[in-house]
């Protein structure tokens, strides 16, 4: 089948959800959302932790398809450059369940022809959606439950990709392993014992974190302990890197190939959270500016560890090259950001593909994986 000639499909957009990534979330889905309407297709936005509560006459009881038949009017999101407050963002769920799944959310997913994953971060990009619908038979775009387990883990694909010739900054983790005693003072001589043992300039990183939220570039010794409280306000388990002196890349896999890369240039701090959603906060360059060489060797590594990952249609990985044009790789993104300024669409632009195209490539790609084509 030919994305430009599909059917008209029920397509449910999964966005929102219980991260520290939610509200880039739902300017993904949104977008993505909207593009797919203009391509024909029925599809309804549903936030995975908030659900339908709000939304129906709980005594007439739930229709899936009542939302599919009138489509709701698609909410238009801001950002305001801040990670959400999780804690109040629970609190405000009138349905209390511990379930990740808002009410109705399952219910509407089961009824739709597949559901577009525009999930970030934990909660989502951590495959616990996708082994969900796998065991329900629910199907779903992008990565199965696997490789995104493994791809949200920086440790982990590290600890993969390394040893099958990626080069990659080197890495040590860190355990903060509490004693039955708790004692008062053991998280203080932990973080002496790594400030002690780590070298800087180093990167301080939450293993699991994304869209640059607990990620610390350490340039003096002073600020050392700092970034490892922060870390481990995170968790108990973060990783200090190799810092790598020269300019970011991001480079994207859709379908097998390989896209054209972006130079990345913040103009003020590095492409943190912030920097990555505001407009005009970062200057982004595609083509990167690279001799053609050095962008044929990121788009061969960003393959090598999609297809060693196990990852599925799309992905997007991140590169910094030093000053000796050496290409190392720092992570992969299973669900890339699909919003305005977001570096997947515009790296499938520069070959042709229009956002609308690109989201129902993926939808259809997300059929065949999933064996209803």
């Amino acid at each position: 089948m030919n994305y430009n000639t599909m059917n008209e499909l029920k397509i449910v957009v999964l966005c929102g959800g219980l991260s520290t990534e939610r509200n880039i979330s739902f300017l993904t889905g949104s977008r993505v959302c909207g593009a797919l309407r203009a391509k024909g297709h029925r599809a309804v936005l549903a936030d995975l932790y908030m659900g339908f509560d709000d939304e129906e006459d709980e005594a007439k009881g739930f229709d899936p398809e009542a939302l599919f038949g009138n489509l709701p009017e698609i909410p238009q999101y801001s950002f305001d450059g801040q990670a959400p407050d999780l804690k109040a963002v629970r609190k405000s769920r009138k349905w209390k369940s511990p379930s990740l799944f808002g009410k109705h959310v399952l219910e509407l997913c089961a009824a739709a022809d597949i559901v577009f994953i525009a999930l970030h971060g934990k909660n989502g990009e951590d495959g616990r959606v996708q082994a969900t619908f796998d065991m329900l038979g629910i199907p779903y775009t992008g990565s199965g439950h696997l490789g995104a387990s493994m791809a949200m883990d920086k440790m982990i694909t590290k600890m993969i990709v390394g040893p099958r010739g990626v080069r990659t900054p080197a890495f040590r983790r860190w355990d903060f392993v509490r004693s039955d005693g708790g004692k008062t003072d053991e998280k203080e001589q932990f973080i002496s014992s790594v400030c002690h043992q780590t070298d800087v300039p180093c990167v301080v990183k939450t293993p699991d974190g994304g869209s640059s939220v607990g990620v610390y570039i350490v340039r003096h010794k002073a600020d050392l302990e700092d970034a490892v409280r922060k870390c481990l306000s995170f968790g108990d388990s973060f990783m200090t890197e190799q810092f790598i002196d020269g300019r970011e890349f991001t480079c994207g896999v859709l379908c097998g190939q390989a896209l054209p890369s972006v130079e990345i240039v913040p103009k003020i701090s590095f492409y943190d959270y912030s920097n990555k959603y505001k407009a005009g906060a970062t200057e982004e360059i595609c083509p990167g500016r690279v001799k053609p060489e050095i962008e044929k060797e990121m788009g061969q590594m960003a393959l090598q560890v999609h297809k060693i990952m196990g990852l599925s249609t799309y992905s997007r990985s991140d590169f910094m090259i030093d000053k000796e044009d050496k290409v190392w790789f720092i992570e992969v993104n299973t669900l890339p950001g699909m919003t305005q300024t977001s570096l997947v669409p515009q790296e499938a632009a520069a070959v042709g593909i229009s956002y609308e195209k690109l989201c129902e490539k993926i939808v259809e790609d997300g059929l065949r994986l999933r064996g209803r084509k």
